[in-house]
C-alpha cells in the first residue's frame, strides 16, 4: 500500500544538474564566511614614525604596524565574505522530488507504517532500526514524536528529522532513508 503511494509521489526523472545545482548551493548557504584577519590598518598602535628618515643608516619606515614588522598586520588579509546563493522555490523542490524518485528507484527510499518508540530509549529504537535490518539512515518521522527525536539523537549514522528539516544534503548522506507514513502528505505538499 505505502510503496504505490511512494512511486505515485516520487516518480520523477533523475535530473543530475539541477540536483547539483542545488545541492552545491545549499551547502554554500551553509557557510558561516566570518574568517578575519587584520591588515596594517586594523592593527592597534604604529601611529608615529618610528625612527627619523634620514640619517641611521638603517631602512626608511614609516609604521611598525607595517607586514614586514613583527606584530605587523597581515599583507593579504582575509575579511568576511557572504558565500548566499539564491536557489529558486520551484528548482528546490523538484530537486528534492527528485532525489526521493532516484531514492525509490534504487530500493533506498522506506516507507515505516507509524514510526513510534513508547519511550524514550536508545534501545527501543535500535530494536526497531535491526527489524528493518537498517544501520545508516535518516529518519523523517513527525515534529510531535518527541520519543523518537529522544530515542535517537545519541546514535551514530542516524539522523532523525520532521519534514521541514529535509534538504538537499542529508538526503543524499545516508545510504538510506525511512519516512514515516503519517508524513508523507506534508512532504508530497512540499514538492508539489
Amino acid at each position: 500500500m505505502a510503496a504505490v503511494n511512494l512511486q505515485k509521489i516520487f516518480n520523477k526523472d533523475f535530473n543530475e544538474a539541477l540536483v547539483h545545482q542545488v545541492a552545491s548551493d545549499y551547502m554554500s548557504n551553509q557557510r558561516s564566511g566570518t574568517k578575519a584577519q587584520k591588515n596594517r590598518s586594523a592593527v592597534s598602535g604604529g601611529g608615529a614614525k618610528p625612527r627619523p628618515q634620514k640619517g641611521s643608516g638603517r631602512a626608511r619606515a614609516g609604521t611598525t604596524r607595517s607586514p614586514i614588522w613583527r606584530s605587523g598586520g597581515v599583507t593579504f588579509a582575509a575579511s568576511p565574505k557572504k558565500y548566499n546563493k539564491k536557489i529558486n522555490k520551484k528548482m528546490y523542490k523538484n530537486a528534492l522530488n527528485c532525489i526521493l524518485s532516484e531514492l525509490l528507484r534504487n530500493k533506498r527510499l522506506i516507507c515505516a507504517d507509524d514510526f513510534n518508540v513508547d519511550e524514550p530509549k536508545t534501545k527501543k529504537i535500535l530494536e526497531k532500526l535491526s527489524k528493518l535490518k537498517i544501520k545508516n539512515s535518516l529518519l523523517i518521522v513527525h515534529e510531535e514524536k518527541v520519543n523518537v527525536f529522544l530515542a535517537g539523537r545519541n546514535l551514530k549514522d542516524i539522523e532523525i528529522v520532521s519534514p521541514l528539516g529535509i534538504n538537499p544534503h542529508n538526503l543524499m548522506k545516508y545510504e538510506n532513508v525511512i519516512i514515516d507514513s503519517k508524513v508523507i502528505d506534508k512532504i508530497e505538499g512540499m514538492i508539489a
